[in-house]
């Protein structure tokens, strides 16, 4: 049996979609009043509970050989009680529960954004960066998943959890309620512009491809306390992306640009404001929506590629077709 957190998110969907195309046994973790339609098409088994609950969790890992934990506070605003609440707290207590029932492997979801916000002309990062530097301030989403991975590194070394960890980067495809809405009404708008010259190396990935790719680790047994950034498709520019996004949504190309410093420096004088008026729904832009589109560095996902034979089966092209297929099927209810 194989257990999936976040079932109900972007990533944890696809990977619970691949095991299903693979004829694994899969059983998810969802919070009691979640939009759980599409898993019930997909044979899984429930169990209602979320990350502090602790009689859920024992009943989810029970006979669980593998759990996939991709549940996780995710946003880049709101309270940090939250994100300890539910990316610390959260994580650990399944990590004890993962052992307690003496499951195989824990795979965990992070992201690259545990590494911080380095940035700089030609920079390339790869797993063996340290993680939290250069942290924005209120980089909250950021500063729990550094801290729920070293508690999780912490209990491997003890000898207590066969860990491995995955960190994709921005993530997009069928199910992404996160972004693509957004991104389709700007470009329409006319709103969106590009950072810079547009000429930076994006690190996007289509979220099935990374599925693909922890299950592939989950399957290794040389991954085990390895950490894999599953973090690009290939080279993807961001001028391209926008363009590429825009094409297939039928809206204008993306013709404008913004300088990367002053944009930076716009969403700190707003995020200062917001929190002064302790403002619960995020600002227009923020410095890690800034950072993650118009950063001039760039991380490498060549050691799950060469480790694990990680590829990338779905294209850029492919997976904005899809995605944006997806989207239109939303729209027309």
């Amino acid at each position: 049996m194989n257990l999936v957190t976040g079932a109900t998110g972007l990533l944890g969907s696809h990977i619970v979609e691949q095991l299903r195309l693979r004829g694994r046994p899969v059983r998810v973790l969802v919070r009691k009043g979640s939009d759980v339609e599409w898993l019930k098409g997909q044979g899984v088994e429930f169990v209602e509970g979320d990350l502090s609950d602790k009689s859920a969790l024992k009943q989810a890992c029970a006979g669980v050989k593998v759990i996939y934990h991709a549940a996780a506070r995710v946003g880049d605003w709101g309270p940090w009680s939250d994100f300890v609440r539910v990316t610390i707290e959260g994580t650990r207590n399944l990590a004890e529960a993962c052992i307690a029932a003496g499951c195989d492997r824990f795979l965990h979801i992070s992201s690259i954004s545990s590494y911080g916000h380095p940035n700089g002309e030609g920079l390339v990062f790869d797993e063996t960066a340290p993680l939290g530097v250069s942290l924005h301030h209120w980089s909250y989403y950021s500063r729990a998943k550094v801290q729920a991975e070293q508690d999780l590194w912490a209990m491997h070394k003890a000898g207590q959890l066969k860990l491995t960890v995955i960190r994709p980067s921005w993530l997009y495809g069928p199910r992404d309620r996160a972004t693509i809405f957004r991104l389709s009404r700007m470009l329409h708008q006319r709103k969106a512009k590009i950072l810079g010259d547009g000429k930076n190396r994006l690190n996007v990935v289509y979220a099935g491809n990374v599925a693909e790719g922890c299950i592939l680790a989950a399957d290794s047994d040389k991954a085990v306390g390895q950490a894999y950034n599953l973090c690009n498709d290939g080279v993807m520019l961001q001028k391209e992306w926008m363009n590429l996004l825009a094409k297939e949504l039928g809206a204008p190309p993306v013709t404008r640009h913004a300088p990367y410093k002053i944009a930076y420096g716009v969403a700190f004088i707003l995020e200062c404001i917001w929190h002064a008026l302790r403002i619960k729904t995020p600002p227009m832009v923020t410095r890690y929506a800034v950072w993650l589109m118009g950063r001039r560095c760039f991380f490498s996902a060549e050691k799950a590629r060469k480790e694990l034979g990680w590829v990338s089966t779905v294209s850029y092209s492919e997976g904005v077709k899809k995605t944006v297929a997806w989207l239109r099927e939303q729209e027309n209810g």
